[in-house]
């Protein structure tokens, strides 16, 4: 009869509690009300009671279970009660990664960057999946690839039916806005809330207003928000920052370049506009600091694909596609640490998905919602927990669409922990681009070097003309200046990448040389605009 008696309150007292006004913060632990089989119905009730009145008047439903030993009032944290973290995302452009402390650079003046680093975890393994500004942003913002999302010329537009990360975060309950450099079409796909500013940069009056952002943030507390920040700074023609605190004839010049007087002048150039970037990053940190929820606000830096310089953009060397990516989250993430997993940008969408308390697999890319994302979570990985979520990255260039580009110049390339494969389709042809034309001051000059190896002036003619296949050891050969394509040694590791890149390809509906002759296709306005646009 006790039994029966105590089942009777238990289930009534279930009852109670899901009528009850009475709600529970998060719990530091779980709180547990037993009552002993020996307990008569008085001490149940006043123990219930009890852990009823000390979480009156807060923000979350009791959750209860009946067990044998009575009834228990369990932790009620989960992904849909949590506060949801609000997210930064500070968006450079043309920043090779390399050039910057966190990476190593021990001559561009990026103290905003280092602090950011210090204060999180730096990836060692992003990768975008292409070198140019249009598709690199619309695959990030997408989660899936170029080809697939139908951006991958540059200046070029998803389908109409793709959708990004502003559908996605709406759902979900947040603010998405985006203020600076847009570089995404048709804007229906993309619609954030605009916060103004330019997608080029004259160097005349301020490119971004940040203190309108900062309104933005303040001006609705009840939502988390989402805001990407895109510079302008370090692209081209670097006419920001003081070229007076950097020497040119002091600064280091990295391994595949050529060191001529021209490189110097133009490195001094470019890492003044880094740095006037990096206070643009140190005036966004500024503004999550004053911000209640700072600790749990995660601020992300990504220093979009390589610079305009040879062997960066426009090319799938890991120049061009690796980045710099630095996450802060002071509540999760572990201060001053890093990482090596292998990620690229189409794995953001989802990430921060998880991390704003979604699920990642139920994401879709398109409006029908059957294209599952490329991209995929490494959640994980910022909660301290690193977890490889890809055997191989990925990239892809396009030339055809590009200011003084060929006609049809296809590259592909795969990369693991250990080497990275690369095919340029047409390899009969030269690449051309903005950067290997002949009357290019830059390259004209590393050509016309004279203080240079043999090896080295071979490595600055391969930026135009180059083999069918490009082997690196990536752990041995950072800068990819040894192609390892015909050492017999590793011809199952080529047979191997070459496989799994045309299995990639065949997934994307990817069809190399006729893929690159059907780009022009998916340019926004006149298709003939290309050929005199910027890049």
């Amino acid at each position: 009869m006790k039994n029966k008696a105590l089942l009777l309150i238990g289930f009534a007292s279930l009852v109670i509690i899901t009528a009850s006004s009475f709600q529970l913060s998060n719990f530091e632990k779980s709180k547990i009300v037993k009552t002993q089989k020996t307990h008569n119905q008085k001490h149940l009730k006043l123990d219930l009671a009890t852990a009823l009145s000390e979480k009156a008047g807060s923000k979350k439903p009791v959750v209860a279970s009946l067990t044998k030993d009575g009834i228990v009032i369990k932790n009620t944290t989960s992904k849909s009660t949590v506060v949801k973290p609000d997210i930064l995302f500070f968006i450079a452009d043309d920043m090779t990664s390399i050039d910057c402390e966190p990476y190593g650079n021990k001559d561009v003046r990026t103290p905003n960057l280092a602090k950011l680093a210090k204060e999180g975890m730096t990836f060692d393994n992003m990768n975008n999946a292409t070198a140019m500004c249009g598709p690199t942003r619309q695959s990030l913002y997408t989660g899936l690839f170029p080809v697939k999302n139908g951006s991958y010329p540059n200046h070029a537009q998803v389908y109409d039916n793709v959708i990004s990360i502003v559908q996605h975060f709406k759902k979900i309950g947040y603010r998405v806005a985006l203020i600076g450099k847009q570089h995404y079409a048709p804007m229906a796909n993309f619609p954030f809330e605009y916060l103004g500013g330019r997608n080029s940069d004259n160097g005349k009056g301020p490119d971004v207003e940040l203190a309108d952002a900062e309104k933005w943030i303040n001006k609705d507390t009840s939502k988390p928000y989402l805001l990407i920040v895109a510079s302008n700074q370090p692209h081209g023609p670097w006419n920001r920052g003081d070229v007076k605190q950097y020497d040119a004839s002091k600064i280091s010049v990295a391994p595949y370049m050529v060191d001529t007087k021209q490189t110097r002048d133009d490195l001094v150039k470019y890492y003044a506009e880094i740095t006037y970037m990096d206070s643009l990053v140190g005036t966004c940190t500024k503004m999550v600091e004053k911000q209640k929820n700072k600790d749990n606000t995660l601020f992300l830096f990504a220093s979009e694909h390589g610079s305009s310089m040879p062997f960066a953009k426009w090319t799938c060397y890991n120049m061009g596609l690796k980045a710099a990516f630095i996450a802060r989250w002071p509540k999760v993430i572990k201060p001053d640490t890093r990482t090596g997993i292998l990620a690229q940008y189409i794995d953001v969408v989802p990430t921060l998905f998880e991390v704003a308390g979604g699920n990642p697999e139920t994401l879709r890319g398109n409006k029908e919602e059957t294209m599952k994302l490329d991209g995929k979570s490494f959640y994980a990985t910022l909660n301290g927990k690193p977890k490889e979520v890809r055997d191989y990255v990925y990239g892809v260039h396009t030339t055809r669409g590009i200011k003084n580009g060929s006609d049809n110049y296809p590259v592909r390339s795969i990369q693991d922990h250990n080497y990275k494969l690369i095919w340029n389709l047409q390899f009969n042809e030269p690449f051309l681009s903005s950067g290997s034309q002949p009357k290019n001051k830059l390259y004209s000059s590393w050509l016309k070097a004279t203080n240079v190896t043999p090896k080295q002036a071979a490595h600055a003619k391969l930026y135009r003309n180059r083999p069918e296949f490009e082997l690196y050891n990536i752990k041995n050969d950072v800068y990819e200046l040894d192609n390892l394509a015909d050492d017999k040694a590793l011809a199952s590791v080529k047979i191997k990448l070459v496989s799994e890149l045309k299995k990639w390809m065949l997934d994307q509906g990817d069809k190399g040389i006729k893929t690159e002759a059907e780009a022009l296709r998916r340019l926004k306005g006149d298709t003939l605009d290309w050929k005199t646009s910027g890049d």
